[in-house]
């Protein structure tokens, strides 16, 4: 074998520097190799099992779109505004009422797919909650909801 013949850097016998020092860094090269091979080989963390933020606290690229307006221990409230070319990152929702102030057309990606939602000002609705969507306005006026939550509905 290779490490073993004499007069070689990997014999055994040859205890140098230069021997010790190859020595160890073959061993550092072949352990980084082991690690990225599990590393590679390994499950990816789907989006799904990374943890989404809430609604209120999802904002859009770095950004709040969300603002609280009153919270107590029953309920609490925000207002979501969304600019022309803004959107809402992917986040989830508790059981909600909404009501929407200033409409407009928003474009919404969810487990069913992408669909252009038209929200119309004075428009208002339940949900029962959303595991994951995001959104984004498509439209050429400011989108602007109301979200209010009871308390008994909130998991998080």
């Amino acid at each position: 074998m290779f490490w073993r013949r004499n007069g070689s850097v990997f014999d055994v016998n040859d205890h140098s520097l230069m021997a010790w020092l190859l020595r160890i860094i073959a061993l550092v090269i072949i352990a980084a190799v082991v690690a990225l091979m599990i590393r590679l080989m390994s499950p990816k963390a789907t989006a799904a099992e990374d943890p989404l933020p809430h609604a209120v606290d999802a904002g859009w690229k770095g950004e709040k779109v969300c603002e609280p307006l009153f919270e107590n221990e029953q309920l609490r409230a925000a207002r979501c505004a969304f600019p022309p070319g803004v959107g809402h990152e992917r986040h989830y929702h508790n059981a909600h009422w909404g009501y929407i102030v200033e409409g407009g057309v928003m474009q919404i990606t969810d487990k069913d797919g992408t669909r252009e939602q038209p929200t119309p000002a004075g428009a208002s609705w339940w949900s029962d909650g959303v595991e994951w969507h995001e959104a984004l306005n498509i439209g050429d006026s400011t989108t602007v909801y109301i979200i209010i939550e009871p308390k008994n509905a909130v998991k998080d």
